[in-house]
């Protein structure tokens, strides 16, 4: 548009300065260090004797291919699939809380992912009566709140999310009243095993982590409206 208004010098800086941002976002130095202050703001859930009294363990909403082949666990997404793996581990270290499996679907016609959760829950051997689907939250604020609905006051409850969505997802939870135990899951940041090359060249990987840590920033920046 500037350059058909005339104005050559400010659209040549304009796309300078957008081949420079998209190279710096696809470097590894510039993609994890936005990426893992978000990651390293909670630790993995290891010590699950510490979760004595815990009631729920909260399995927040992903995506997932409702009409995909295979059993559900095969169609979840890599991010769902990984939440969800934790959330199984914690309550199977857990015999008396529920598996709260959360997420609804914005197309009526499609299964919500809590469904594709309660699926896959069921595969990996939990049983039906202990799985509580919330199919009606699109979003982490609604999720927040319908957990409030479904828990006892006080009652503890461990929370699973992705690393870098675990910031936002506690403060959404703690607006809501609650008192998350954190248990973040799918950590990108800090693997350092391939070729030190691999970590200075510009990659989709990199690119990836750096949309990532992007939306949660403006996610984190738009949370009051939310509430």
């Amino acid at each position: 548009m500037l350059w058909w208004l005339g104005r050559r010098l400010a659209a040549r800086i304009l796309v300078i300065l957008a081949v420079v941002g998209l190279l710096l976002a696809s470097l590894g130095p510039v993609s994890e260090g936005l990426l893992s202050p978000l990651e390293s703001r909670y630790t993995p859930l290891l010590d699950t004797a510490s979760l004595e009294g815990v009631a729920a363990v909260v399995v927040l909403g992903g995506g997932w291919n409702p009409d995909g082949p295979g059993p559900a666990s095969m169609r979840l997404s890599e991010s769902s699939a990984q939440r969800l793996l934790e959330g199984v581990r914690l309550v199977q270290a857990l015999p008396q809380a529920r598996l709260l499996v959360s997420g609804a679907s914005r197309d009526p016609h499609r299964e919500p992912v809590a469904a594709g959760y309660s699926q896959a829950a069921a595969e990996l051997g939990v049983t039906a009566s202990r799985v509580v689907m919330l199919d009606t939250p699109v979003d982490t604020a609604q999720e927040a709140y319908a957990v409030r609905e479904v828990l006892a006051p006080g009652e503890r409850f461990v929370l699973v999310t992705s690393a870098s969505h675990m910031p936002r997802a506690v403060l959404h939870f703690q607006r809501a009243g609650l008192k998350p135990i954190p248990a973040p899951t799918r950590f990108k940041t800090g693997d350092r095993s391939g070729s030190p090359l691999h970590f200075w060249l510009p990659s989709a990987q990199h690119l990836r982590k750096t949309e990532r840590a992007l939306y949660e920033y403006m996610g984190l920046l738009a949370l009051e409206l939310d509430h």
